[in-house]
């Protein structure tokens, strides 16, 4: 324990030398002192790039948590050191490739898709909930939905929505009056819903009930597309992904609710960086246009919530661009 303390002090001084020699020594890289803190993020709060790099070859953990819920990449990024949060981003984008350990524990629910579908649901004016007291969607959601819309509909046409929830994109989608509107929702009681508040009589709307997975045959191709389901991990998304190719026409928009993990900082930055290089491996661009939410958040938003799943400043807004080819 003395060397593994010895350790945290030889990082926090920038002693990659020192910090070697404990390492080989047998110090542990994952310890945490008396102030909650590991070597690497007593590093990266110095910007000591170079102990960064070695603690994490040594196989420092890079998602590891203070006691304030802060990461090394935190420490990093709120001090300005840009070395130090470049490694670590890299760090957790190559770990999360392998390994997506984040991602299927920080889902916007916490529960799994099918547990969700089985529930009972409740309707109030500025949120939906679950039986858990657990939001599906919340009313200050409604001005990131009409960015999504917008970005959607940008070049007309046929637009693909998958999960209605309040409705808040498919409120706004219509404003922009595409030659057809295509909602995939799979819960029962929100289908039901739908159809009581005339959804189902609109001109140019066509539901299909059901989970995205099992009502693929059923969609066409689309100009926009939005993808915004509950109780859902990244692979999940993923795997939606694979799909655009057949999906979205050349030339088409297609944007998803953008809360990979919307409590932390630093491993939302790392996922807005992981979904841009796996889409742009299929083919698409990624711009993430920042939003401002947080004079939306004040602490009665949550009242009665048993989840935040968003505690951030900053929206990052995905919009994805199918390239044509030559582009």
């Amino acid at each position: 324990m003395e060397q593994s303390k010895q350790l945290c002090l030889a990082a926090k001084n920038g002693e990659v030398e020192r910090v070697k020699t404990l390492k080989d020594a047998g110090a542990d890289v994952s310890y945490f002192d008396d102030h909650g803190l590991t070597p690497l993020m007593h590093a990266a709060r110095e910007g000591h790039s170079v102990v960064v790099r070695t603690l994490l070859e040594a196989g420092a953990p890079w998602n590891a948590l203070s006691p304030l819920n802060l990461s090394a990449g935190d420490f990093a990024m709120e001090a300005g050191h840009q070395e130090a949060f470049e490694i670590l981003v890299n760090a957790g984008i190559q770990a999360e490739l392998i390994l997506g350990t984040i991602a299927r524990r920080t889902n916007k629910a916490g529960d799994s898709q099918e547990d969700y579908l089985d529930d009972r649901v409740s309707f109030s004016e500025n949120k939906l909930m679950d039986s858990n007291s657990k939001a599906v969607m919340m009313a200050w959601e409604k001005p990131l939905m009409e960015a999504h819309a917008k970005a959607v509909c940008s070049g007309g046409g046929h637009i693909l929505n998958i999960g209605f929830g309040m409705g808040l994109v498919d409120g706004a989608i219509q404003q922009y009056s595409p030659i057809s509107h295509t909602i995939v929702e799979a819960h029962p009681e929100v289908y039901e819903r739908m159809l009581q508040t005339g959804w189902g009589k609109k001109n140019n709307v066509k539901i299909v009930f059901g989970r995205w997975q099992d009502v693929l045959p059923q969609l066409e191709s689309y100009d926009g597309i939005f993808f915004d389901t509950y109780g859902e991990y990244y692979e999940d998304l993923r795997e939606f992904h694979q799909h655009l190719p057949r999906l979205l026409k050349p030339g088409g928009v297609y944007s998803f609710f953008n809360g990979l993990c919307g409590g932390n900082a630093f491993f939302h930055v790392v996922y807005c960086n992981l979904v841009s290089l796996e889409l742009e491996s299929l083919g698409y661009s990624t711009q993430l246009i920042p939003l401002p939410v947080k004079d939306c958040l004040g602490d009665e938003v949550w009242e009665g919530i048993k989840h935040k799943y968003w505690q951030l400043d900053t929206y990052y807004l995905p919009v994805c661009q199918c390239l044509q080819d030559g582009e």
